[in-house]
């Protein structure tokens, strides 16, 4: 689908070709065009493209990655990324850290932290990332970035890329819009964007303030997970994955380009948008996904299993079964096993989870504390488990088949420890009662009753 809307701009150029649609599939070999015969046929670099473009490859994997994770694309644009250039100067990075980051020592414990306000100041994307953990070594290129972004503004001829990392954004409040040079995303709370590493962007605001989630990932590209003895069905469907079609800018005014690049903000004045490009083909591209589309899988007799079963994507590393990180939701299900302790059980585990809440109640946290836009998190081997009201609730309760509902919540695991930064660790949000929730829990040990 190839549709077209321009607007004149007040020079006279041509400001937005706005293409309304979307193509279906993960990792797909995609190919679209904004304009009539832009995109060569039966070869990558002509001597001549069609309509004066010039042709550039964007590789997300080195060129002689297998072809199973070779990822690159052909952009067709009206002036290569060079001609978007300028002298770079470094600039305040704010609240937004990179790892290695160990800014503070806290005390081993669980944390959680209750929603950060929306400020009344004006905060554009680039502006108004918080960084929360971070975890691995982005120039080694392995571990994760989990941040929060409060947005009050929208990007005005301002333009960003992430030489760092791909960023995996989860709203809670507000929509986006996401001007890609693929094309463009819309995004709203229950639905999740990847913006690949390099991709330039401008984030917009579409009904008011933003509040939400992003994932910074250092290492392999997020991909879907195997499936194993679950067949060919069910978890996120490659089909629902979403990518635009193109859509570019012809638009000429002063502009500002952001590079995040070494865990530093590079900025250079620009002449003109670098959302240029009319068309492309190739399989490294932004995406979009409706998490309310995940089919979860579970138990249907007894016991609960693991949490891994809810994982949408999964960051691969070089240890087999062993990601870079997982994002993992938990969303509307029916629980049915019987004779179980239904909610998740309690634990210690090697992976490190930051957790998030979108909308509704999550199961294992009943007694208030956790809602929606808050965070917990249960670092590399320190231990968790559902606070004492829904213990009490879950022991108790007559199991019969019960459907959650209106609820989600998701996890970004990694391998890696992960450190608190110095605004989370200073922040008034930071519930400094927490880490002894475990201390409610009452003795119920009798040995006379087996």
């Amino acid at each position: 689908m190839n549709v077209r809307n321009t607007a004149a701009a007040q020079d006279g150029t041509t400001r937005s070709a706005i293409a309304t649609g979307y193509m279906s599939g993960f990792g797909n070999g995609f190919e679209t065009e904004a304009l009539p015969g832009a995109l060569p046929l039966g070869r990558n670099s002509p001597q001549q493209c069609a309509y004066g473009l010039y042709a550039e490859q964007l590789s997300g994997s080195p060129f002689t990655a297998p072809r199973t994770t070779n990822e690159r694309s052909w952009l067709y644009r009206i002036r290569p990324t060079v001609a978007h250039w300028n002298t770079f100067r470094k600039v305040d990075t704010r609240l937004w850290r990179t790892a290695p980051a160990r800014e503070v020592d806290m005390p081993i414990a669980p944390l959680r932290w209750s929603p950060i306000p929306i400020p009344s100041e004006p905060l554009s994307f680039v502006e108004g990332v918080h960084s929360i953990t971070t975890a691995g070594d982005a120039g080694s290129q392995g571990g994760m970035g989990a941040h929060v972004y409060l947005i009050t503004r929208s990007m005005v001829d301002e333009y960003f890329y992430n030489a760092d990392g791909e960023m995996l954004f989860v709203p809670e409040q507000g929509s986006l819009r996401l001007w890609t040079e693929f094309g463009i995303i819309d995004i709203e709370p229950g639905e999740i964007a990847v913006i690949p590493r390099g991709v330039k962007i401008r984030v917009e605001l579409t009904n008011g303030p933003a509040r939400g989630y992003i994932c910074e990932n250092y290492g392999g590209a997020f991909t879907l997970p195997e499936r194993g003895p679950i067949g060919a069905n069910c978890l996120a469907n490659p089909r629902d994955f979403l990518t635009p079609v193109a859509a570019y800018e012809d638009h000429d005014a002063p502009s500002k380009m952001y590079v995040k690049w070494g865990g530093n903000l590079w900025a250079a004045d620009i002449a003109h948008s670098p959302l240029d490009v009319v068309a492309w083909h190739g399989n490294y591209a932004p995406y979009k996904y409706d998490l309310r589309r995940f089919s979860p899988v579970g138990p249907i007799l007894y016991d609960h299993a693991d949490p891994s079963i809810f994982t949408v994507l999964t960051s691969p590393s070089e240890t087999p079964g062993t990601a870079n990180i997982d994002f993992v939701i938990f969303s509307d299900r029916w629980l049915v096993a019987e004779n179980t302790f239904r909610p998740p059980w309690y634990h210690m585990n090697v992976m490190s989870e930051f957790m998030g809440l979108v909308y509704g109640v999550y199961d294992a946290k009943t007694g208030g504390g956790f809602v929606p836009g808050g965070i917990s998190l249960h670092n590399t081997m320190l231990p968790h488990g559902p606070d004492v009201a829904a213990f009490e609730k879950a022991s108790t309760v007559e199991l019969k088949p019960h459907k959650l509902e209106g609820t989600l919540a998701f996890m970004f695991e990694t391998r890696f420890p992960q450190q608190v930064t110095a605004f989370a660790a200073q922040s008034e949000a930071l519930q400094q009662d927490y880490g002894g929730y475990g201390h409610k829990l009452t003795k119920h040990f009798d040995p006379t009753k087996p």
